[in-house]
């Protein structure tokens, strides 16, 4: 970490890393973190009181740690590291950690579908390798250091996500990652308020080619072509995937079954399989092939791979499909929302078979800056085209923009209702709900429209 112990005993070891008081485990190593509204270091007493087997802090903080040790016995005494940042001495450990480690790390980026991407191509190397993926999206500057310090444990392999809002972001990930393989699935318009365009968007994801050896892989998305454009100054090897686009993992005969997922034809280097899965849509598709370019490069066989896809779930409000009573189905895809994800959800429902209504519940799509009343107008006609017999919009300025654009692109005026926040959307639609009815969920986490989700499972248990 490139700091300086101030006291305690250099001997000590360390019971795992903790940056949150509140979680700390007695003998972890505290590194107290300088966030935007709070700093670490105002919290070193408690993580003294709580068992901290040592603590990490700037130099001019040191001082705390002193204060904090008053009355504590010689063999309880934590160990003092003082340093000059405490975000890069967690950083520069993680990379310690990961160097040391002897695991194969393979780290996934894109604009979405990441989350999805890391659990299934964990999902597919745990039937032949021990496997570590980062828990959540902690795939930040400061998720990524504290998942990567898990390789402790030695797992064969590690999977993680790399996220970003703004340039430069990644470049830091790699640095700390050193990932053997990197995965770009696509480029879409999700942050593109950061960004002023989606070319600006896919050269920062590009900060993912930076610093490969001969033998790094990158797996990338041949159906995305900034992607393509882009690839041709990675200096390791590539393996692509595509459903449209020839490329080494490819899909053919594709068959959509609604809301009982996909299933296509799949091409390897190792020969065809058919590959069945629950998961929704063209673009979990599309995620699943990524995750078997990795899988079929780290030697899983076919079988396994198929038989594990035709078992995955998606993630917790990514996809779920929740059928309730009366024949009511629910796709709860309300963790989060960008105009493209939510045109692809969209043709998800349109294509749903069902013996009532198809309804969406559509919030507002956060980060878009400037282009926001464009792109909700955009998703607004795309709703118009999905065969709605109802759609309910929530939040601000663009929410209204998403209904008008419905009603000009011509659905009833009377089909199109408007809700400001997501708790007058949940009041509004439950006494609208008939049996056999189909509901899509989705939205920016910001809108939470995860309290429709909820109050549709209490009202139809």
């Amino acid at each position: 970490m490139g700091g300086t112990i101030v006291e305690g005993d250099a001997r000590r070891e360390f019971a795992g890393v903790s940056i949150d008081t509140r979680t700390l485990t007695p003998g972890a190593l505290y590194i107290a973190i300088r966030g935007e509204r709070f700093d670490g270091a105002d919290f070193v007493g408690d993580a003294v009181a709580a068992g901290a087997g040592g603590v990490v802090v700037t130099q001019e903080r040191a001082e705390v740690v002193t204060t904090a040790n008053r009355g504590v016995s010689r063999d309880a005494l934590p160990i003092t590291i003082a340093v000059d940042d405490t975000t890069i001495a967690l950083q520069s450990l993680a990379h310690a950690v990961r160097m040391a480690s002897g695991t194969k790390v393979v780290a996934i980026t894109g604009s979405a579908g990441k989350t999805t991407t890391k659990e299934v191509t964990a999902a597919f190397l745990e039937t032949k390798y021990r496997v570590m993926r980062n828990q959540g999206n902690l795939n930040n500057h400061i998720g990524l250091p504290l998942s990567l310090i898990g390789l402790t444990a030695r797992p064969d392999v590690a999977v993680v996500e790399l996220g970003m809002n703004h340039a430069g972001e990644i470049s830091t990930l790699v640095r700390i990652a050193r990932p053997d393989v990197r995965v770009w699935t696509n480029v879409g318009d999700a942050h593109v308020g950061f960004f002023g365009s989606m070319d600006a968007i896919a050269d920062a994801k590009a900060e993912i080619l930076e610093g490969a050896a001969a033998d790094t892989v990158l797996v990338a998305n041949a159906d995305d072509d900034r992607i393509a454009s882009r690839i041709s100054r990675f200096t390791g090897r590539v393996v692509t995937f595509g459903i449209d686009t020839p490329a080494a993992i490819c899909a053919e005969s594709l068959v959509d079954r609604g809301i009982d997922g996909m299933s296509a034809r799949v091409k390897t280097p190792r020969g065809p399989m058919e590959l069945a899965t629950p998961l929704l849509g063209r673009g979990n598709l599309s995620n699943l092939l990524a995750a078997t370019a990795v899988a079929v490069d780290c030697d899983v066989p076919l079988a396994g791979i198929a038989e594990r896809a035709s078992r995955l779930q998606p993630a917790p409000h990514r996809g779920e499909v929740v059928r309730l009573s009366e024949r009511i189905v629910v796709i709860d895809d309300s963790y989060n929302a960008s105009p493209a994800a939510t045109r692809r959800a969209l043709d998800v429902l349109r294509t749903a078979e069902t013996s009532g209504r198809r309804i969406a519940v559509l919030g507002e799509m956060l980060e878009l800056g400037e282009r926001a009343a464009e792109l909700h107008t955009a998703v607004g006609r795309a709703a118009s085209a999905a065969s709605l017999d109802l759609l309910i919009v929530v939040g601000g300025e663009a929410a209204r923009e998403l209904a008008e654009a419905a009603v000009a692109g011509g659905m009833p005026r009377g089909h199109v209702r408007y809700a400001e926040t997501s708790g007058a959307a949940a009041d509004l639609i439950a006494p609208l709900i008939r049996a056999g009815d189909i509901v899509l969920v989705k939205g920016s986490r910001g809108i939470r429209t995860d309290l429709v989700v909820e109050r549709l499972k209490a009202e139809f248990a």
